[in-house]
């Protein structure tokens, strides 16, 4: 049976690293940090104190127009950001309406512009409250923005599920192109949840890193002395075609999105199952779509968060697959980026496999990779060629996604950042 192949046509980003693509991967590549110290999270009478946080290295709201930027919640503003780079990289391709769709994932949504909204109720009154309050903070609104914004009519999808919900909605755009729903999908994640009720609660739950005194070092996956994630915001968008649909206009071809697999934990809302058999059946139903072997997979783009139990859980489940696999952990540098990580470290997977280059996981010099975890971390970046690449995402609720792409059979001249 002919299966539909999908190809990754355009890339946009913004992140702690950057306010694009170039600039978040040649910051990647150069080990440096998108983490800050001194990140105000609210009320001074929250009992909160200033903290590390990745701030998106540019305000989105500068790179729109004043009106319109008044009119979105943050998590929206940077969600078009993104998808505006990612459709002008792809070409800004002509596209029959009823064969275009979207699907931007997010863990939360608009949560800046309820907090805000809910302080002027309390302060001034119902008469006081922002006849824009709904739009702005419901999470479908960043997959229906871009659907207004590029006139996509086959759906406008929000996949929520946490920190893998710009995966999950990769996987979705992906799985659309091959059910003939669609020829062309942008598809991604946002999340500007950097405020005073996620910190608390992060921080209630001893999720938080210890290590904020010197912020760059904050975020340390697979490190023997990790203490926890550091919360960051972003998005990141990429667009989706079917293989045929990008050939027939000449597109350039990034790389090929070989293979999805999503499963769930079914075992506990926030601890990953103990023998990893939700992360497992994901990254083996990605081989499997893929029509790959463990030993073909270049690198893995690890989950990694830099939690205590996460990261050793991950370690033991790739270690299931792939034994002792090579792998780079990419919130060492952007932080957890929660909705929009799975979308951003898809990105980067792309680039690598693009670009023949394994970006460096940050962090590890001191104390080194924990010795309780059997995996081939890369501390240094590594030019070599990289034929597939596996990214993982995982989130609260058991979500797993694994997510598989592969080197473009027919390359053309790059139109995104060359490797620095």
């Amino acid at each position: 049976m002919h299966r539909t192949e999908v190809v990754v046509t355009g890339l946009g980003a913004i992140t702690p690293l950057g306010a694009d693509v170039a600039s978040t991967w040649a910051a990647l590549l150069a080990g440096d940090s998108g983490i800050r110290g001194g990140v105000p999270h609210g009320h001074a009478d929250a009992g909160l104190p200033d903290t590390a946080a990745g701030t998106m290295a540019v305000d989105p709201a500068e790179l729109l127009p004043p009106v319109r930027a008044r009119r979105l919640d943050r998590s929206q503003q940077a969600a078009l950001v993104a998808a505006a780079e990612a459709w002008a990289d792809a070409g800004a391709p002509e596209v029959d309406p009823d064969r275009l769709a979207s699907a931007i994932g997010t863990g939360i949504g608009g949560v800046q512009t309820l907090l805000k909204e809910d302080d002027v109720l309390e302060a001034s009154g119902t008469r006081r409250v922002s006849p824009r309050t709904v739009p702005m903070l419901m999470p479908n609104a960043a997959a229906a923005l871009i659907s207004i914004e590029y006139g996509a009519r086959a759906g406008a999808y929000t996949p929520v599920s946490a920190c893998s919900s710009g995966a999950e909605a990769i996987a979705l755009g992906a799985r659309l192109i091959r059910a003939g729903e669609a020829d062309v999908v942008i598809a991604g994640g946002t999340e500007a949840a950097i405020a005073p009720i996620t910190v608390a609660g992060f921080a209630q739950a001893k999720a938080l890193s210890r290590h904020t005194a010197d912020p760059a070092s904050a975020s340390r996956p697979f490190a023997a002395d990790r203490g926890g994630f550091v919360l960051s915001e972003g998005a990141a968008v990429m667009v989706l075609e079917s293989a045929e649909h990008a050939g027939a206009r000449g597109a350039h071809v990034h790389a090929v999105l070989a293979g999805a697999g999503i499963a769930a934990d079914a075992h506990h809302i926030t601890a990953p199952a103990a023998d990893g058999s939700g992360q497992i059946s994901a990254m083996r139903k990605a081989l499997t779509q893929a029509g790959l072997a463990p030993e073909q997979i270049s690198h893995i783009n690890a989950h990694a968060t830099g939690t205590p139990v996460g990261d050793v859980a991950e370690a033991h489940a790739i270690g299931e697959v792939f034994g002792r696999a090579t792998v780079t952990a990419p919130k060492a540098a952007l932080g957890h980026l929660f909705g929009a990580a799975g979308a951003i470290e898809a990105l980067v997977a792309v680039l690598s496999v693009e670009h023949g280059v394994i970006p460096p996981t940050r962090n590890l010099t001191a104390a080194g990779v924990d010795p309780g975890i059997d995996l081939d971390v890369v501390a240094e970046r590594r030019d070599v060629p990289q034929h597939a690449v596996l990214s993982n995402s995982f989130g609260f609720g058991g979500q797993n996604v694994s997510l598989i792409v592969t080197g473009a059979r027919h390359h053309t001249s790059p139109t995104t950042p060359t490797t620095p």
